[in-house]
């Protein structure tokens, strides 16, 4: 029942925001809005209030925010007025509208990171060894597994990435290797080799290592409000830039189309963090508001990255784009979309 729960408020919370994002600021510029949906489809429950009407729909994968005069400007039943016609207005005020949704959801990400730093403080990898690999240099000059690093050539060791950033920039030196050892501190001399490892993409790259590896404990910094939120936008940005890399990997083919998946293993995702507690659910909600915000960003017809793009050709040849043009880019959006959910579903079932 728990998960139950943390499934629907993180896919409806995550949903409602970003189209709380696109209604913000269409209200913001006094453009009319005709309907405000979580869900697609028949409407479950639905309230009007002034001219926009509230739902909760059948479908619960997305939502929208239906604009008077959207899609023509002639469109203005409901008693909005040629003012309030989303297609009347600049370019630049229909780009803001648009942007807003998927701008949305990495605010949204940044406030839950900033609110669980600020509440529990930051998490690190401590700098305990979990593993030596054999024959590396580690290994060969007596240093063990459970022992802390402290200090690397004069560098104090805090957190795990001190060491792979100290030993990283070695450039094959020699480096002296400070440890605690049950209380007992030691110094080894280590020279660094240049060896393979895998990326969180799966690639191989190389730099120079020592041959050891975390055991996965943890440590938690406390944070000021201040702190915290400097803390949480460096994490939202880290989280951009890894998604980000993360849809151009996938059409490189470095990740495996295999990989993709869909809302059922987001949902399992959630069950499985909600084991963990709130805290877990919510840096994993983060996680996938980030992704949502992104993906909606890619210039695909019918995505907001799509529909940007559209406004951009507009500005450049300063008239509406044909709309045979749009509806042969809708369709053909709307096909790649159907086939992504019907992979990424096909996947979910058999990874099930």
């Amino acid at each position: 029942m728990t998960s139950a729960i943390a499934i629907g408020l993180v896919l409806g919370g995550l949903i409602f925001f970003h189209e709380l994002g696109h209604f913000a600021v269409a209200r913001l510029f006094g453009i009319g809005v005709r309907a405000f949906s979580l869900g697609f489809g028949p409407a479950l429950l639905k309230k009007q209030y002034g001219k926009t009407e509230y739902r909760v729909s059948l479908v619960p994968l997305g939502g929208y925010v239906s604009l008077a005069g959207e899609n023509d400007d002639n469109d203005l039943s409901g008693g909005f007025t040629e003012e309030e016609s989303f297609i009347n207005r600049p370019t630049w005020h229909r780009m803001c509208v648009i942007v807003a949704g998927p701008l949305a959801n990495l605010i949204l990400a940044f406030f839950i990171y900033w609110g669980l730093f600020w509440s529990s403080g930051q998490m690190h990898m401590a700098p305990e060894i979990g593993e030596v690999l054999p024959d590396a240099p580690a290994a060969a000059v007596g240093i063990h597994t459970g022992d802390s690093v402290v200090d690397i050539a004069g560098t104090p060791i805090v957190f795990w990435n001190d060491i792979a950033d100290t030993v990283g920039k070695s450039n094959g030196k020699e480096l002296t290797v400070t440890v605690d050892r049950q209380g007992k501190i030691l110094t080894f001399n280590v020279v660094p080799e240049r060896l393979a490892r895998k990326n969180i993409f799966g690639e191989e790259e190389e730099s120079f290592l020592i041959g050891i590896a975390a055991s996965g404990k943890t440590v938690s910094v406390p944070l000021s409000g201040s702190s915290a939120a400097i803390a949480g936008l460096e994490q939202t940005w880290e989280m951009i830039g890894i998604t980000a890399q993360g849809f151009v990997k996938i059409v490189q083919r470095v990740v495996p189309m295999d990989n993709v998946g869909g809302p059922i293993m987001i949902a399992q995702m959630v069950s499985k963090q909600a084991e963990h507690g709130l805290a877990a659910v919510l840096a994993l909600a983060a996680l996938i508001s980030v992704n949502l915000g992104l993906l909606n960003l890619l210039p695909v017809p019918v995505l907001d990255g799509g529909h940007l793009v559209v406004l951009l050709i507009e500005t450049v040849i300063r008239r509406p784009v044909p709309p045979r043009v749009m509806d042969i880019a809708s369709r053909i959006g709307i096909m790649l979309l159907i086939t992504l959910m019907i992979w990424a579903t096909f996947n979910d079932v058999r990874r099930l």
